[in-house]
């Protein structure tokens, strides 16, 4: 029975490290995106932006899993999508307006002469951005970043309330099989992994201190 609780609770495990690397790689770029859109200077797509965000960051991450999976079927009669691309979809969405903000609360911390500076010096927009700013803003915002990054692996979880096999699912699973003790074991999964990773964006940061001061 072991053997068997440990391979489905890897298996769930696998499924929760997927949900969590596919969100980052659509939600970190996603956000710089939205960033922009919340900072433009055409006011229409300014309003736009930060409304989207306003309603993102004020609802449950719950809600929109449920109506973004549940959604099309109700509201137009169309076919449910795939549960794995929904929880997709509404992790990536949900992370890139809360990454949003981080970013753009890091380029608005860089001082207004740096840009002025590199104007001075002949250099466009882009190059000002990318090797003048860029850096600094990552240093910025590295901790916060790794604080949303550390919850998004907890809220993996949120995945089994459309039916997806994820993690807790696995080891809720077992309950109905008078077995407590693969719950539990879940924690070990997620204090590893999480451990890891605050060691890994803990040396990130540490890399890239020579921008203090």
């Amino acid at each position: 029975m072991l053997a068997q609780v440990t391979n489905e609770l890897l298996s769930g495990f696998w499924v929760t490290i997927e949900i969590f690397l596919l969100t980052l790689v659509f939600s970190l770029p996603l956000g710089l995106v939205v960033c922009f859109g919340t900072m433009s200077r055409f006011a229409p797509l300014r309003c736009l932006s930060r409304g989207f965000v306003w309603v993102i960051r004020g609802t449950p991450l719950m809600l929109q899993l449920i109506v973004i999976f549940y959604g099309p079927g109700l509201l137009f009669g169309l076919p449910s999508g795939d549960r794995f691309w929904s929880v997709i979809i509404a992790f990536s969405i949900n992370y890139a307006c809360y990454f949003s903000e981080i970013y753009r609360g890091g380029i608005e911390s860089i001082p207004q002469g740096q840009y002025e500076a590199g104007q001075v010096l002949g250099m466009t927009k882009q190059q000002i951005f990318f090797k003048v700013i860029f850096l600094q803003v990552v240093k910025r915002i590295i901790a916060p970043m790794s604080n949303e990054i550390i919850t998004l692996v907890k809220d993996t979880s949120l995945a089994r309330i459309i039916g997806v096999y994820e993690l807790i699912y696995v080891g809720q699973s077992f309950i109905r099989k008078g077995l407590i003790y693969p719950l539990f074991c879940t924690g070990i999964f997620y204090l590893v992994f999480s451990g890891l990773l605050t060691l890994l964006l803990g040396r990130l940061e540490k890399k890239l201190g020579y921008f203090k001061g």
